[in-house]
């Protein structure tokens, strides 16, 4: 399903210079993000819906960033209309606080995208030590609780952890980010 580009010649070049290169993207962020959602073909139109209208009506200042918003926005409206919970997880919640409560836009499409990434990163670890790092983390477990929760050793909560941090580094470092160094064994 392709996006039908506005009538209007000036809308139409801006829509696809500024817009429509981020539909596979967008629609890779609405599968992973939300894998119960079937609709993703309306949810996608939707969203272009609303990104016209919001530069039609002067309201739009990040095309891509509003684009993702208002995606997310219509697929959870998707799964309240349905009476069914999407599946997100601790990031994506944190990602609509840092929308609802952020200063101002750009920092917030930058703060939303940098959870993005950071999500990207976390979900591209091995099963088990992703599941260790989240525990730790984000949930703040004691290393001896998530061992004990998941019947492993201590040392190996340690060692999950250390090779899930590295690993996010390694990520993130791969596509841009600056990432502080960290004094290794032999620097102290």
């Amino acid at each position: 399903c392709r996006a039908v580009p506005p009538q209007d010649s000036e809308t139409a070049r801006w829509f696809a210079e500024e817009v429509q290169p981020h539909e596979n993207l967008l629609r890779a962020y609405l599968r992973r993000k939300f894998p119960a959602l079937e609709d993703v073909d309306d949810v996608v139109q939707e969203s272009y819906l609303k990104v016209v209208r919001a530069r039609i009506e002067g309201k739009l200042h990040s095309a891509r960033g509003f684009l993702f918003t208002a995606a997310r926005n219509t697929a959870l409206d998707v799964f309240r209309r349905r009476r069914t919970n999407p599946q997100t997880d601790l990031v994506e919640d944190a990602q609509l606080r840092v929308l609802e409560e952020g200063p101002g836009v750009a920092e917030t499409v930058s703060r939303s995208q940098d959870l993005a990434i950071l999500a990207e990163a976390i979900e591209s670890l091995p099963p088990r030590c992703r599941q260790v790092l989240k525990l730790r983390k984000i949930y703040g477990l004691s290393h001896r609780e998530i061992a004990t929760q998941l019947g492993i050793s201590e040392r190996t909560v340690n060692v999950q952890v250390g090779l899930g941090v590295r690993r996010c580094a390694d990520f993130l470092q791969a596509r841009g980010y600056a990432v502080p160094v960290r004094p290794t064994r032999e620097d102290a």
